[in-house]
């Protein structure tokens, strides 16, 4: 189907409005929606919380009985389900909406094109494929668990321009700006969970939370209570992490990945302890990112030293690598980004493609996706 600019500028909208719930709607996808009558606006809205009202209520119910005959710009495809609200595509249908244009078909089993047909049984015509690409971006997390059932993974790296961490004896605040780790805030807030390893923890001190003071999208969230705490996900195998430090001291869930329980604290009633399976005297990883998807986890943000970073690489469990670049030299003894394997032959490097590349302050951020 030809799209006009009119349709490209709609939708552009609707996205614009999806990303608004970037903080809230997990394990929902962003949606947002747009209503036009007569080339003009007459609705919009963006799903908020998971259990509330999708997109498309909150625009019929902004175009207050003004949808006979518009044209509805949603992207993706309006549900066909009952679940904890009734479906969108019979709400668009007793609206009298005439046309919709999804960016994208919804890879939920439940919907896949079930919403599509439910509007063209009504008699209502279809679209999808507008800014589809825009679109997929609001939903890494939600798309790659319903394509693949597995979460999508992002790997967080800060570095020095000659790709030192930290120097030789370990020390690393701070590498990068103010800006950059209020910028990894931002993307702590959007994941579902934080997975670190014990070293990370321990040499830190660190609490891997979303900081009130350092998040800065207060204009997305009504208010900080409504801001979602991650989950942290630790790996500890060998049972070295203990109540009294930082990480436990915000009540907000932790689960710590062990391959043998700890017995030997009290641990506050909101640390859960799972038990995963061993490869070669090591957690098994992929095992352990199947669990994860178990527990309603779309996104993963890792946050960790160049071990676990490392193995994660080899093991092809990242998606997406964001990189933060300072503008300083460690030089030699400097510690890398990545403990890895040796390679030998240029034709084993693994290739990764460059998505984006941003100054955050006096910073450099790097996005690359795996290919």
């Amino acid at each position: 189907m030809h799209f006009t600019q009119a349709d490209h500028e709609y939708m552009a909208l609707a996205i614009e409005l999806a990303k608004q719930g970037q903080y809230t709607t997990t394990p929902n996808p962003n949606v947002g929606c747009v209503l036009v009558k007569n080339e003009k606006i007459i609705g919009q809205g963006f799903h908020i919380q998971a259990g509330g009202p999708h997109a498309e209520v909150h625009a019929l119910r902004e175009a207050e009985g003004k949808t006979q005959g518009a044209t509805a710009y949603v992207t993706l495809e309006p549900c066909s389900h009952y679940g904890r609200t009734p479906p969108c595509a019979k709400g668009l249908i007793d609206a009298g909406v005439k046309k919709v244009i999804c960016a994208m078909v919804d890879p939920n089993p439940q919907v896949a094109g079930n919403g599509i047909k439910m509007l063209e049984h009504a008699g209502i015509e279809t679209a999808f494929g507008l800014l589809e690409q825009e679109a997929r971006a609001l939903n890494k997390g939600f798309l790659k668990k319903m394509e693949t059932g597995k979460p999508y993974v992002i790997a967080k790296l800060a570095a020095s321009l000659d790709g030192k961490t930290a120097l030789q004896n370990g020390q690393s605040k701070w590498i990068t700006g103010p800006i950059a780790r209020q910028d990894v805030q931002s993307f702590r807030a959007q994941s579902c969970a934080v997975l670190s390893g014990a070293d990370t923890v321990l040499i830190d001190d660190a609490k891997l939370n979303v900081r009130a003071s350092e998040f800065k999208d207060y204009e997305l969230v009504d208010n900080l209570a409504q801001l979602r705490q991650p989950i942290r996900v630790i790996i500890d195998t060998q049972n070295r992490l203990h109540p009294n430090l930082s990480l436990f001291s915000q009540e907000s869930k932790i689960i710590i990945l062990r391959t043998k329980l700890d017995k030997q604290h009290q641990w506050p009633h909101f640390v859960e302890q799972v038990c995963l399976a061993e490869t070669k005297g090591k957690l098994d990883l992929h095992a352990a990112i199947d669990y994860l998807a178990t527990q309603n986890i779309n996104q993963v943000w890792l946050e960790a030293g160049a071990t676990l970073c490392g193995v994660m690489h080899e093991q092809k469990l990242i998606d997406e690598y964001i990189i933060y670049m300072a503008p300083k030299i460690i030089g030699e003894g400097g510690r890398g980004l990545f403990n890895s394997s040796v390679l030998t032959e240029m034709a084993q490097i693994p290739e990764v493609k460059i998505t984006e590349c941003v100054q955050v302050g006096t910073d450099i951020r790097i996005s690359a996706t795996t290919k």
